[in-house]
């Protein structure tokens, strides 16, 4: 495993793309409502990257394990679908989670980043659900610092996972990111205190709990998106972050 430490103009342009990230989230975030279609917030956030200078990094992306490579610019995954959800005609309905992930390119450096949301009314689960799994992801912000271990931050999320009675999904992982989409190291979404990898200033990472109301397995769908194997409600939040001397600098909040 090669984990790179980037160089204060290497951080800068992955800030750069996190902030064009995050302005376009929040529009689009915004937009996800009843009856609007999934290819018509796909449709904005490509010309909103566009607009800002960035480029989409999902579209023509071909990750590991898929079939083909992705052919729009953001994730649309919907209920059980936990991530890499193709946007299609469908039209948002109340009751509805939706999970939108949004990967930036600026000047050749990457930021990554998803939310959760609910349409309308949803139900008293699937609101503990997307609260919970956002709570875990501040709570695995907490614990990067220089000198702790990735497994702290596994930990961190998996407890806060557990304690509200849902459950992490498996065989999905956060990673390294900035100069590709994906590099290493795996951010596992479960760990022990003190183990693994030690944090250093200069890492970036994209955390990303990817949590079930039901079951921890998962299915991959012909689409190559991932669903919960028993139709369970699905939410995932992702930030990127960037290892400091003292902590982390979220580079891509709203």
């Amino acid at each position: 495993m090669s984990v790179l430490i980037k160089t204060k103009d290497e951080i800068a342009k992955i800030r750069a793309a996190g902030q064009i990230l995050a302005k376009v989230a929040k529009v689009v975030l915004a937009e996800a409502k009843e009856g609007v279609s999934l290819k018509t917030l796909d449709a904005l956030a490509k010309k909103l990257i566009t607009k800002e200078g960035g480029r989409p990094a999902f579209l023509g992306y071909k990750p590991y394990g898929a079939e083909k490579p992705y052919p729009c610019t953001i994730c649309t995954s919907l209920n059980d679908v936990v991530v890499h959800g193709v946007p299609i005609n469908y039209k948002l309905k109340s009751g509805d989670l939706l999970k939108l992930d949004f990967g930036v390119i600026y000047e050749g450096f990457y930021a990554d980043a998803a939310w959760t949301i609910g349409i309308g009314e949803t139900t008293n689960t699937a609101q503990k659900l997307l609260k919970t799994t956002e709570k875990a992801l501040f709570e695995g912000i907490k614990q990067v610092k220089p000198g702790n271990h990735l497994g702290d931050i596994g930990w961190a999320i998996s407890s806060t996972v557990k304690k509200a009675g849902f459950k992490v999904v498996e065989g999905l992982t956060g990673h390294g990111v900035g100069r590709e989409l994906h590099e290493d190291p795996s951010v596992f979404n479960e760990g022990e205190r003190g183990k693994g990898l030690e944090l250093k200033a200069g890492m970036v990472l994209a955390i990303e709990p990817m949590v079930s109301a039901g079951t921890s397995e998962i299915v991959m769908n012909d689409d190559d998106s991932y669903s919960t194997e028993d139709g369970s409600l699905s939410a995932h939040f992702e930030h990127t972050v960037v290892i400091t001397d003292d902590g982390a600098e979220i580079l891509t909040l709203i």
